[in-house]
């Protein structure tokens, strides 16, 4: 009872010279079983397991690294500082009167000095993000629910040319829209960013689409008996039953415009409409070789990405566990 499990039969291990019988022991040691060791399956899952998540932690370290680096330099003294940070800068901006958030509380000046103001900026990239995702997820999913569940002449075209206009890349077309929007006299204050957002994103579509699938006819043909029209089936059962992909897509969407930087720069001619995103850009140009304003910077952008990071870290689940229910056979 006390002898080794992954010790060799006798006649095996007389056949193997000193250097084969530790290297066959150490091999089995870690889960693999050669010259007639045996190995152990649990040893061997622990060994792959601890070399995956090491390899998973390095490139997590590596991707954070970026964000780590420009969070820490929007606390550094100067540019020099900045230049000089590896993990840590070499002097804080607490030596400045207003202590360590120095930089953060000098964005406001930079961007009066840049024609901005910085909470009209905020305000716009609110504006930007929450009237065209409300409205526009709200659209996508009525054509949603009409690919997915109505029957009609031309549905499976109809689809078919919509998915074909994902092919398109999007700044192809810019300078189509851009005239189109000129002329509508949207690009001077900011309706070029909510207006075509409101009529629905192809790929929500596609997504809800394929939930939608997901969902039993039935409830439908039973509503239809009691009298329900498509509109209040659409807002009584489908937009409840498909709440969770409509909230992922609606998270996703809601991230991309608050991250727009081309669109804003094509399309928004005026400084009172820029947004976050682009009045960050205009202030790297203007302010960022400044030795004093670059960490200043940094410290906008800190804040431009920091709504997006904290709602991604409290819906990852939902947006994952989405897009995993949208594979749906139809």
């Amino acid at each position: 009872m006390t002898e080794v499990l992954n010790q060799a039969p006798a006649a095996e291990t007389k056949q193997l010279n000193k250097f084969q019988t530790i290297l066959a022991q150490f091999c089995a040691f870690f889960g693999f079983g050669i010259f007639g060791y045996r190995s152990s399956k649990k040893r061997k899952k622990v060994f792959f397991d601890v070399i995956t998540y090491t390899i998973l932690v390095l490139v997590a370290l590596v991707m954070i690294y970026p964000l780590w680096w420009m969070f820490i330099v929007s606390f550094a003294y100067n540019q020099l500082a900045m230049l000089q940070t590896s993990f840590f800068p070499a002097s804080w901006a607490s030596s400045y009167d207003d202590g360590l958030f120095h930089h953060y509380t000098n964005i406001i000046n930079l961007m009066e000095l840049s024609n901005m103001n910085y909470w009209k900026t905020v305000l716009n990239t609110i504006l930007y993000s929450i009237v065209p995702v409300a409205v526009g997820v709200v659209t996508s999913t009525m054509a949603a629910f009409a690919f997915a569940k109505l029957n009609f002449k031309g549905k499976n075209i109809a689809f078919f040319y919509c998915l074909a206009a994902i092919m398109v890349p999007g700044p192809s077309i810019m300078i189509a829209q851009f005239c189109i929007y000129s002329e509508l006299q949207w690009t001077g204050n900011g309706l070029a960013m909510i207006i075509p957002g409101c009529f629905g994103a192809i790929l929500t579509a596609f997504f809800v689409r394929q939930y939608l699938y997901g969902l039993p006819t039935s409830i439908i043909e039973a509503a239809k008996i009691d009298g329900a029209g498509y509109w209040r089936i659409f807002w009584a059962f489908i937009m409840p039953l498909a709440l969770p992909a409509i909230m992922a897509q609606a998270i996703l969407s809601f991230i991309g415009c608050w991250n727009n930087y081309l669109g804003p720069l094509l399309f928004v001619t005026d400084p009172d409409w820029y947004p976050l995103a682009l009045a960050v850009a205009v202030l790297d140009t203007q302010q960022g070789t400044n030795v004093d304003n670059a960490p200043s910077v940094l410290a906008a952008a800190v804040l431009a990405l920091l709504p997006v990071l904290v709602i991604f870290a409290v819906f990852q689940k939902m947006i994952i566990g989405s897009i995993m229910l949208t594979g749906s056979k139809e």
